[in-house]
């Protein structure tokens, strides 16, 4: 059986193009701060419904990670990021707005992986921002419905790979984005508790992000150049869950890492029934 075959683009007419020509399953848009103007919402909700007549029925709204060349952290505080605060929040809620309207997900990030003193920033410790972005996250999950999912990475504030932390992530009920890479980097490169944790939180992924890695840093491999063991990985995927290749690619105008990477993951789905 076919692997759903799920591609990453900005919302450049090239890049949509040349996904658009292998008829993927599912599309994730990356989006930049410049896509969440009121002009630039416009725009994406064109390129939504483009691509959706198309033919592609799952669609993603990736969130701006960044705002002046800063991280969007969730849990950053109003008093210490005021202009980036706001920005984080009105650029998330016209999101969401838009994902409702239109039958799509918007992808957040929990965290990313900023310096402890960035996280920390306008809070007594770690564990104070812990409290913030947990409580924000429910927010969030209580107005995004099912049209929300929310991403690891591989910070202190939220990641995925600690079974006492992932018991309760999986007790909060959110919908999950699964970045693969960013799990297997937190581990340091241990298969086998990223394999737990995918099994962990399996009932509660809706998104995946397909990308292999050495385990030691943000390094976004096409599938077969890294060090993650994808016939183990494989059979633990949620089948509900979409999914997409996020690896990085030599030309953003040229897909052929992520349709490489795609099918060698069908190579390995094939071998496993074999």
């Amino acid at each position: 059986m076919p692997l759903q075959l799920g591609l990453k683009a900005g919302v450049d007419d090239r890049q949509i193009a040349d996904r658009l020509q292998y008829h993927p399953d599912v599309f994730e848009f990356h989006l930049v701060e410049q896509n969440v103007t009121p002009e630039g919402l416009k725009v994406l909700r064109d390129k939504i419904q483009y691509v959706r007549q198309h033919g592609v029925t799952q669609i993603v709204l990736h969130h701006p990670m960044n705002w002046q060349n800063r991280h969007l952290e969730l849990s950053m505080s109003e008093v210490a990021s005021p202009e980036r605060y706001r920005f984080l929040w009105q650029s998330t809620l016209d999101l969401l707005e838009l994902a409702q309207a239109e039958s799509v997900q918007l992808l957040v990030h929990g965290s990313y992986d900023d310096p402890i003193e960035e996280l920390t920033a306008g809070y007594a410790h770690l564990w104070e921002a812990s409290q913030v972005l947990f409580k924000r996250m429910d927010y969030l999950q209580k107005i995004g419905g099912h049209n929300i999912v929310f991403e690891n990475s591989i910070s202190p504030l939220f990641y995925y790979g600690n079974p006492n932390l992932d018991q309760a992530i999986f007790a909060k009920n959110y919908r999950l984005a699964f970045d693969i890479s960013h799990c297997f980097i937190k581990l340091h490169g241990d298969n086998q508790a990223l394999m737990q944790s995918l099994k962990t939180l399996g009932p509660h992924v809706h998104h995946y992000h397909i990308v292999d890695s050495m385990g030691g840093s943000h390094d976004g491999l096409p599938l077969g150049t890294g060090k993650i063991n994808w016939a183990g990985v494989l059979p633990l995927l949620n089948p509900a869950a979409s999914q997409i290749y996020e690896v990085q690619l030599k030309d953003q105008n040229d897909a052929q890492e992520m349709i490489a990477s795609h099918a060698y993951l069908q190579q390995i789905a094939d071998s496993l029934k074999a």
